[in-house]
């Protein structure tokens, strides 16, 4: 297994996880077992930073680390 496959597993299972924790608070608001204002202000936010964080390492990976991979060879 290559570096870049494991990585794409671990972001693959970290969002599903993200999504199944979001998912539960969701419906522990919408049966009012907690307040969901609050919580929904936070989960907002805290989707706000990972997307952002996302965007910046993709960002990175893409235009800094993929460029020096994928040159094309010198013709002699």
């Amino acid at each position: 297994m290559t570096m870049e496959n494991s990585v794409k597993k671990f972001i693959a299972y970290f969002l599903i996880g993200l999504t199944l924790f979001f998912t539960a608070i969701a419906i522990l608001g919408i049966w009012e077992i907690i307040d969901l204002e609050d919580i929904f202000n936070k989960i907002f936010f805290t989707l706000l930073v990972i997307f952002a964080a996302a965007a910046v390492v993709l960002f990175v990976f893409t235009v800094l680390i993929r460029s020096d991979d994928h040159r094309l060879p010198e013709k002699e």
